[in-house]
């Protein structure tokens, strides 16, 4: 197959339909009808390649000849100067970035740790932090007085749950909220990206030594004891979980919010029946798929896949957000529907890098989105969704602020 001109290869889209805010961009979703593997332009002019299709995508995300590592990695969408993540080798610790057998040592040590059986058990205290949290609410809010939920619910709930699993002080959240925002800020310059993941490396460093020294009932405790790991390795896991763990989830949460109140019918049924929780959850996360620009893969060697011939280290970016949207998996997958079996959804990714925090979330997600309309039965967004400042500037998709009331 000939090999076509860069100048005839479209760029990842990331321009999203105002009039849609929850659908992945227009021209993303006409990459998938046009197959479910086309051309891709990189920033740096690289013609690779985009997956689009559920079952394609699984594939891929299931075969270790496509390569996780860093050094192998091209960002889709363009960010000034150097990016932390792509073209050099993993940080210490960041086991997103690494293959086997280092992938696999780093993951076995964590994997305990977020186990369905595990993070079922933290329930009762994410209910407490819950119920916390919409107390403060209540104080804050109440006769059309609006409450930004990101601010006051979706961020602090997730931050003080992976807070508390890996030992770090909720009280230093200022600093490393800050820093994780930074890290997936997509206009974030070179400078201040390092400056951002020196300050983290700096802060968790600290922490690991000082559990190395008087270790403590937590995962940085854990990871500390023994000499398998390495001070900067315990480090780098403690930031990588720290910051994915909160960034994340927090998007879900809001976004999630942002979704239902935007579709009251859907919000409807789920006040009605509490027990359709855990699978709204799953529809949510399928229909928002936050991890919006894909995931980064390089193929080790000459392969062909989907009748094309691929090179070794040409960059694959994965869409889950159109696999999502899949309609040859998922009937109708434009819309939300939270009675939907959404099971087999991508939004965690797939294969041996899917997300290791999933059941946490899911845990997190099943005890706030019942528990915050049953405590705001009204609730209702405070400016019109026009004006919901989202997150397109960002490595997750999200609201960066949702003013309601009640």
């Amino acid at each position: 197959m000939a090999r076509a001109g860069s100048e005839d290869v479209p760029p990842h889209p990331t321009t999203r339909d105002p009039h849609r805010p929850f659908d992945p961009p227009p021209a993303l979703m006409a990459a998938r009808d046009k197959g479910p593997l086309t051309r891709l332009r990189y920033p740096d002019g690289h013609i690779g390649w985009l997956v689009t299709e559920h079952e394609l995508a699984r594939r891929v995300l299931a075969d270790p000849r496509f390569s996780a590592r860093s050094e192998l990695k091209r960002a889709p969408v363009a960010r000034p100067g150097t990016d932390p993540f792509y073209g050099s080798p993993a940080l210490p610790g960041w086991l997103v970035d690494m293959d086997a057998p280092h992938h696999t040592r780093l993951r076995r040590r964590l994997m305990g740790w977020f186990t369905v059986r595990r993070t079922g058990a933290l329930a009762p205290r994410i209910e407490e932090i819950v119920e916390e949290r919409l107390d403060a609410m209540a104080r804050l809010g109440g006769e059309g007085e609006p409450v930004d939920l990101v601010e006051q619910f979706a961020l602090p709930v997730p931050s003080l749950v992976i807070c508390e699993l890996l030992g770090v002080p909720y009280a230093e959240r200022a600093d490393f909220q800050r820093n994780s925002a930074t890290l997936f800020q997509l206009d974030a310059t070179a400078e201040q990206a390092a400056t951002a993941m020196r300050e983290l490396d700096a802060f968790l460093t600290d922490l690991a030594e000082h559990r190395r020294r008087s270790p403590g009932d937590d995962l940085l405790s854990e990871l500390a004891r023994g000499d398998d790991l390495s001070t900067a390795e315990v480090a780098g896991a403690g930031a990588l979980l720290l910051s994915a763990g909160h960034e994340t989830t927090a998007g879900s949460l809001g976004l999630g919010v942002f979704a239902l109140l935007s579709h009251p019918d859907q919000l409807a049924r789920l006040t009605a029946d509490p027990a359709l929780a855990a699978n709204a959850v799953e529809e949510l996360l399928r229909y928002l798929t936050i991890f919006h620009f894909g995931v980064p893969r390089s193929p080790l060697e000459d392969l062909d896949l989907a009748g094309h011939r691929l090179r070794a280290g040409e960059s694959v970016t994965v869409s889950l957000s159109t696999a999502n949207r899949d309609p040859s998996r998922f009937e109708d997958p434009d819309h939300l529907d939270v009675t939907r079996p959404a099971s087999g959804h991508l939004a965690f990714g797939h294969g041996a890098h899917q997300c290791i925090g999933q059941h946490l979330a899911r845990t997190e997600m099943k005890i706030a989105f019942p528990a915050l309309f049953a405590r705001f039965p009204g609730m209702k967004p405070a400016i019109p969704p026009s004006q919901v400042l989202r997150g397109e500037d960002m490595g997750f998709y999200g609201v960066h602020a949702l003013p309601v009331t009640w």
